[in-house]
């Protein structure tokens, strides 16, 4: 009689984890969805009679933060192209970085059993906080991985500027509210228009 109501928390338990995570991934699809629609054409990135060059660094800077503004998501695609291409010409830290996040999808989404050192059963934040402290030991201490992104980041961060600089926004339609968080308002949901139905 004490088998079924000993097996059942297990039972019962297991599918949380899996549910939990079925959230988080369709949370994910969302953000990652709102984010792309955001992108606006490459043509546009790329127009030639729109470049020229400023007359002065206040009109690089005004320049910058305008077409940060309009082109957010697609300068967010160039850091991630530019970094993905640094880290293909440098394999040994791209297999570091896989061996590092590989571990970090095994201990927290494929692994369900709890974690014991010592015959003491890890906690969630216990885990979270030593995986993290030797993801970044690892990353930046013990190998070349943290010096290739920074690379890869500098390099992207150079190219966007440039083209900041130099793309004239004239043409560009550009709200004023937007400028001004620039890059940010890319990880924001916009918020659901106003209408006449819903003011009354």
């Amino acid at each position: 009689m004490a088998q079924p109501s000993a097996a059942s928390p297990a039972g019962v338990g297991s599918p949380i984890p899996t549910a939990m995570h079925m959230v988080i991934v369709t949370r994910l699809k969302d953000y990652v969805s709102n984010i792309v629609k955001q992108r606006k054409p490459w043509s546009e990135v790329t127009d030639k009679s729109a470049f020229s060059k400023p007359s002065n660094l206040t009109e690089a800077t005004s320049r910058l933060r305008k077409n940060a503004a309009y082109f957010k998501v697609n300068y967010l695609i160039i850091m991630m192209l530019t970094t993905a291409v640094t880290f293909i010409m440098h394999p040994g830290s791209l297999l570091i970085l896989g061996l590092v996040a590989a571990s970090w999808v095994y201990f927290f989404m494929i692994r369900t059993a709890p974690l014991q050192i010592g015959g003491r059963t890890i906690s969630d934040r216990e885990k979270l906080i030593g995986m993290s402290a030797l993801s970044f030991i690892t990353i930046f201490f013990l190998t070349s991985v943290g010096t290739v992104f920074f690379s890869a980041l500098s390099l992207s961060l150079a190219v966007i500027a440039a083209h900041g600089a130099f793309r004239e926004p004239d043409n560009l339609f550009i709200d004023d509210g937007e400028t001004q968080q620039g890059l940010f308002n890319m990880f924001t949901t916009p918020a659901a228009p106003t209408t006449l139905a819903t003011a009354v």
